[in-house]
């Protein structure tokens, strides 16, 4: 399962491994690409992955989860 968020306030390559070490960490996900100049955040996951996992890790990590894009 594929999901992509728009996640505000990423501007470098630190900030790509914030987020990516915080969301690698939660169960379930797979994989996560990030594209700082659409500000999305795409996971690929085994389906058991918690929206709320997603937002907190996010946040934790300094950022702001917009709203999820698909």
């Amino acid at each position: 399962m594929r999901s992509t968020y728009h996640v505000l306030g990423m501007t470098c390559g630190h900030c790509v491994q914030s987020v990516t070490a915080g969301l690698t960490a939660l169960p379930g996900v797979r994989e996560v690409e990030i594209d700082l100049a659409a500000a999305q955040v795409t996971i690929s996951s085994d389906g058991t992955l918690d929206s709320d996992d997603v937002r907190r890790a996010i946040d934790e990590a300094g950022f702001d989860l917009a709203g999820v894009v698909s």
